[in-house]
């Protein structure tokens, strides 16, 4: 699947960046843009991203952080378009894997040609049964919110780890990369950036 990681403008007027852990990106590498350290996993995501709405009511909430790839040809700075949610799992009562029982949102896309990411509540150390390219713990309620406020959404995600039994090493090492990674290729593309 092809993956550019040329990112639509946007402006640190009207962008909200959020990113679970500020080891992912330190404020200091952007000192002129809004940030929000939402905490791992979904609810935090939410919480964070719900608290931070009254105050910042951005154009386009762009979130960044690491992910495991599913497929050892995925690797660096990737732009994600389609989320899904992995550990959603209510079989038992006739709906497919990743689907919430009683609501039209399933699967969200938000423009073409990323890769597709699946969220859940788990550090990934072996193959999802919901296939997607890669898996994190926060873009789909992020993703979500943005839906729900009828705003853009952009999401990068820098590869840590093969989401297998070295998951845990391999994201420790890499965390890091991804920050320089992400200024190079996403903010410094930008039409004002000067960092």
């Amino acid at each position: 699947m092809a993956n550019s990681l040329t990112p639509p403008a946007f402006t640190p007027a009207d962008t909200l960046i959020c990113v679970a852990l500020e080891d992912e990106l330190p404020r200091e590498l952007l000192p002129d843009w809004q940030v929000v350290y939402t905490g791992v996993g979904k609810i935090n995501a939410t919480q964070a991203i719900a608290e931070a709405w009254p105050k910042h009511r951005p154009r386009v909430i762009l979130n960044f952080g690491t992910a495991g790839a599913t497929a050892p040809r995925i690797r660096g700075l990737v732009r994600v378009t389609e989320f899904a949610q992995r550990d959603m799992d209510v079989r038992g009562l006739g709906f497919a894997l990743g689907e919430t029982p009683f609501e039209d949102l399933g699967t969200i896309q938000f423009g073409e040609g990323g890769l597709s990411c699946g969220t859940g509540d788990q550090f990934v150390m072996s193959p999802p049964e919901l296939r997607t390219d890669l898996v994190d713990m926060e873009s789909y309620a992020l993703a979500k919110y943005a839906r729900s406020k009828e705003v853009d959404f952009i999401c990068y995600k820098y590869v840590s780890d093969r989401a297998d039994d070295n998951a845990a090493n391999d994201w420790s090492t890499q965390v890091k990369k991804g920050a320089r990674a992400f200024l190079d290729n996403v903010i410094m593309k930008q039409p004002a950036a000067s960092y």
